[in-house]
């Protein structure tokens, strides 16, 4: 009975520590996706309010919003980790040329309209901050030290106070096949890059689509 007691326990424990964990792991996925789609929104405003500028920045702008927007979409893709960090450092520096591009010409023309422009730029570079954070923001190993102790332990009390389980072996080790998959599924979600359900940016992908012919077509009239 004593046992008994302790098998319900363990178990009910460790099906919330699964269970709030594999919350964690919904919700951070959400997020990311929102911050996707954020993103994309940010850099299609601000391509369009490019035109607000002088003809030479506009295009210098758009040249440079179409070179990062395909940074960001290689930053989603899955890459090797000396890949990612090269990304990240491109992804710096074009964050850098297309704040040099309009500041000049904010500070010289200190309007609304140049406000304008710089507040959708000020939101181009904030949203890829607020993505890298989001992808940053993982299940602590803490967590997952805890959920593997008490996984553990829950398998060697089911083993324990099982009966003739060398008769059925395959039912026996049901429950910690569910265990294992359980684990795999926060992990695979939990990692926005790797593993079978990863972040698409899909609406990046999208957007790069729309302006591509813009910028062809501007290029094509261009001296």
């Amino acid at each position: 009975m004593d046992l008994g007691i302790i098998q319900t326990a363990t178990l009910t424990l460790l099906a919330l520590i699964i269970g709030f964990t594999f919350s964690m792991a919904i919700d951070r996925h959400d997020q990311r996706e929102i911050l996707e789609e954020s993103e994309a929104n940010a850099i299609g405003t601000e391509y369009l309010r490019a035109d607000l500028l002088p003809p030479k920045s506009a295009l210098a702008t758009k040249e440079l919003l179409n070179s990062y927007l395909d940074l960001r979409i290689q930053f989603y893709s899955r890459q090797p980790h000396e890949k990612v960090l090269v990304i990240r450092q491109k992804t710096n520096e074009a964050q850098q040329a297309l704040w040099n591009e309009i500041l000049p010409i904010v500070r010289t023309n200190p309007t609304p309209t140049m406000a304008l422009v710089a507040s959708g730029m000020n939101d181009v570079l904030n949203s890829q901050g607020y993505v890298q954070a989001a992808w940053w923001n993982r299940i602590p190993y803490t967590a997952w030290a805890l959920m593997v102790a008490i996984a553990i332990c829950a398998n060697l009390l089911v083993g324990f106070g099982a009966r003739n389980f060398q008769k059925n072996i395959g039912l026996f080790m049901i429950f910690p096949f569910v265990i294992s998959v359980s684990f795999f599924l926060i992990a695979d979600i939990d990692s926005p890059r790797g593993g079978v359900i990863r972040i698409e940016p899909r609406n990046l992908i999208t957007l790069q689509k729309v302006i591509n012919p813009k910028i062809a077509s501007t290029n094509s009239v261009s001296p």
